[in-house]
C-alpha cells in the first residue's frame, strides 16, 4: 500500500484536525484490530460546511463531495487514534443520507466516501456498505458517515 498521507494530498485534499464530538462519545474506538468510528459530519476547520436535505436543499452530487469531507474526518479520527499507516483494510462503511421526499440516490452520495477510501488504499479501500436515507441527520446535515478499520 502506498502512503496515504501523501494519496491524500495527491488528491488535493489535506488531513482535517479531528472534528470535536457534538455529544457524549469518542471520535473512534480501538478494540483489538479494529477501530470503530463515530459518525462523521462535514465539519470543515469547526464548521458544517452545510446543511438541509438530499434532493431538495443540497444536489446529490453536492452531497457526495460532502460525503467525501465525512470520509477525510473518518480518516483523521483513524490517524488521531492509530495512524493511517496502521490501516490494512477499510472494513465497513455506514452512510447516512438526510433525503428529500422521493430522493432515492443515496447509494450515489455515498460513493464520495468509497471513492476517496477506494482512492487513498487501493484495494484495501473496498469495503462492505450500507446507504441509508433518514428524515434528519445531527446539526441539519445532510450526510453522516460511520467506518469500521482493521489496522495493524
Amino acid at each position: 500500500m502506498s502512503d496515504p498521507y501523501a494519496k491524500i494530498i495527491e488528491l488535493g485534499h489535506t488531513m482535517p484536525v479531528v472534528a470535536a464530538p457534538v455529544a457524549s462519545y469518542v471520535p473512534a474506538v480501538r478494540t483489538g484490530n479494529l477501530v470503530y468510528v463515530s459518525g462523521q459530519l462535514p465539519f470543515v476547520d469547526g464548521k458544517l460546511t452545510e446543511t438541509g436535505k438530499v434532493g431538495a436543499d443540497v444536489t446529490a452530487d453536492r452531497a457526495k463531495e460532502l460525503a467525501a469531507i465525512c470520509a477525510l474526518n473518518a480518516l483523521a479520527a483513524v490517524d488521531s487514534l492509530v495512524g493511517l499507516n496502521e490501516v490494512v483494510k477499510i472494513v465497513k462503511v455506514g452512510g447516512f443520507v438526510a433525503s428529500a421526499e422521493g430522493f432515492t440516490g443515496q447509494p450515489g452520495v455515498i460513493n464520495g466516501a468509497s471513492d476517496l477510501f477506494l482512492a487513498v488504499f487501493g484495494e484495501a479501500g473496498r469495503h462492505a456498505r450500507a446507504a441509508v436515507g433518514v428524515s434528519e441527520l445531527p446539526l441539519g446535515s445532510p450526510v453522516e458517515l460511520d467506518l469500521i478499520v482493521e489496522v495493524r
